[in-house]
């Protein structure tokens, strides 16, 4: 399974330390901005699965970047838990109204925020949980490392076996080259993003057979994706 990504919103290097400590040593890929405007922008360049946001912070309050989030169609379900020191009934109510879906009030056990992430991410996205990822005809186990379409058990090379599953758990969404080479073969990797492009024709080639329909989709000057409306197939 690829690995789940948290982008910490905190402007309290200690805490974000301690968050990212805890996190990473839970199998999530942490990604830290100090400030809510650097955040927005990260946002803008590439998503992450969930995000932990304070509330109060330089530049851009957390309140307020939830607020656009939930404006722009491609982050309007992001799953959000906004970290704050306001206790008041009323600030939970407001930070809940503006978006957030979670709320934690400053101190707060790191071992309650971890099982908060891990439901979260299990109701925003059961599919990073489940052993099966299945879209259309196309069936990928990722307990047996086998995949299927149809009747058809399909022979992948674990690249390209990781590739798809990336872009199957992630339908519709566009990966340029660069963000393909970060998710599948690792943010230190000194691979060629062209390499990305000899992958994606064998994967293709090892999913398609005949005049079978393609899921993989090009989109010109931007990258990959998985087809949505091959799911519905």
């Amino acid at each position: 399974m690829s690995t789940p990504r948290i982008l910490i919103v905190e402007d309290e290097e200690a805490l974000a330390l301690l968050l990212r400590y805890n996190l990473e040593a839970e199998g999530y890929a942490v990604t830290h901005a100090a400030r809510g405007d650097d955040a927005e922008l990260l946002l803008r360049e590439d998503l992450p699965d969930l995000v932990l946001l304070d509330w109060m912070m330089p530049g851009l309050s957390g309140i307020e970047l939830c607020r656009r989030l939930r404006g722009r169609a491609e982050t309007k379900h992001l799953p959000i838990i906004m970290l704050t020191a306001r206790g008041e009934e009323s600030e939970r109510v407001r930070g809940l109204a503006t978006g957030a879906d979670d709320y934690v009030v400053k101190p707060f056990s790191v071992p309650e925020l971890l099982a908060r992430v891990r439901a979260l991410m299990r109701r925003a996205a059961p599919e990073r949980v489940a052993d099966l990822l299945e879209l259309g005809e196309i069936v990928l186990d990722r307990r047996a490392k086998r995949v299927h379409r149809a009747e058809r058990e399909l022979h992948l090379g674990p690249t390209e076996f990781r590739m798809l599953e990336f872009l199957m758990e992630r339908k519709g969404r566009v990966f340029s080259r660069g963000q393909l080479l970060d998710a599948v073969w690792g943010q230190d990797s000194e691979i060629d993003e062209r390499t990305v492009d000899v992958h994606v024709g064998r994967l293709r080639k090892a999913i398609n057979a005949g005049h079978e329909r393609d899921p993989i989709r090009t989109v010109r000057g931007a990258g990959y994706s998985f087809d949505e409306t091959f799911a519905r197939s």
